[in-house]
């Protein structure tokens, strides 16, 4: 009787234990049903990018490299006439529709950029993909001071501010370079003062491990976080082919578009201050959800992938979390 009763029990335990890993599952299905269409489309594009990931990077890469300089129309004349006919002459796969910003900057990217004061206009947007994805220094032509504005919100928690007219600049420059810290360098003319040409070509000498940069006749070690950004006022600068090769020339010159975008702001904030706000306001939730919605997504893809196939039906934790993601990404999304 006792051995009936312990073989009632463990049954009893077993169907326990099949039912919770059953609504567990139930659960785990109906949370992530939505996810499989995006999951699906995203699978599909990832399978026709590997055909045409060649041609888009090499798009993205001559566009930071070479076209920060120049206006709006330039650069789509540039792209559309010039390399995507190149690219068909030469069998060079590409997507036919695929823009320079496809590839560097994705909605969450952009949405922080405006966020830290980035103008809204397409040209702002490829001027801010230009800067974070130069490899040379970036050198911000930046009449209205935009660019800088931009900057000094994006990197706040880490920005070393400087100007080569006040006294101990190159002071603030080499403790930049030794806290790793970003180093912005405003209001340069067409001639930038010779003592950083190691700096700008980035001269580096290893020492062992450790590379250097030899200012002023001081080794100085270049951190692995330090970041040099130029700036000058000058709406036409004209600068020697070394200084244009050494960093990346990015035109933040105010288009009409952002100009446009920037007097209606005015002319509604004088009118209708309460409206304005409220747009203020509304714009920056929008992208603070953008942001936020990338990031859950993120998540839950990183929780699914670290997730033990064999116990992922009894991992009650899992199945909680991702149905908090999921709510909060259904309420952001409405």
């Amino acid at each position: 009787m006792q051995e009936a009763d312990a073989e009632k029990g463990r049954v009893l335990a077993e169907a326990q234990e099949c039912q919770l890993k059953l609504d567990l599952a139930e659960r785990l299905v109906n949370g992530l049903a939505d996810e499989n269409t995006r999951w699906t489309e995203s699978v599909t594009q990832l399978e026709n990018s590997k055909i045409t990931v060649i041609g888009d990077t090499m798009l993205a890469s001559a566009f930071v490299s070479y076209v920060g300089a120049f206006t709006s129309p330039f650069r789509v004349s540039l792209i559309e006439e010039t390399w995507k006919q190149d690219f068909v002459q030469r069998g060079i796969p590409f997507t036919p529709s695929v823009t320079p910003l496809d590839v560097l900057a994705d909605e969450a990217d952009i949405a922080r950029w405006k966020n830290d004061g980035l103008p809204a206009d397409r040209t702002s947007i490829e001027n801010a993909a230009i800067v974070t994805s130069c490899s040379r220094w970036p050198l911000l032509i930046d009449p209205q001071l935009q660019g800088v504005k931009w900057i000094k919100q994006k990197d706040r928690d880490n920005l070393v501010t400087v100007q080569m007219t006040r006294d101990r600049w190159l002071n603030k420059v080499l403790e930049a370079m030794r806290n790793g810290e970003h180093l912005l360098i405003e209001a340069i003319g067409e001639d930038i003062d010779p003592i950083l040409d190691p700096l700008l070509s980035r001269a580096i000498v290893k020492k062992g491990r450790t590379p250097m940069i030899k200012i002023a006749g001081e080794d100085i070690e270049l951190m692995p976080r330090f970041c040099l950004i130029l700036q000058t006022k000058l709406a036409n600068p004209h600068y020697k082919p070394e200084i244009a090769a050494q960093c990346t020339l990015v035109n933040f010159t105010v288009t009409q578009e952002g100009l446009e975008e920037q007097i209606l702001a005015l002319i509604v904030n004088a009118e209708q201050p309460e409206l304005e706000s409220t747009k203020r306001d509304l714009v920056r939730r929008q992208n603070e959800f953008k942001v936020v919605l990338a990031q859950l997504e993120d998540t839950l893809l990183l929780q699914l992938s670290n997730a033990d196939p064999a116990t992922i039906l009894s991992n009650t934790e899992l199945v909680e979390g991702l149905e908090t993601t999921k709510k909060t990404a259904t309420e952001i999304q409405e």
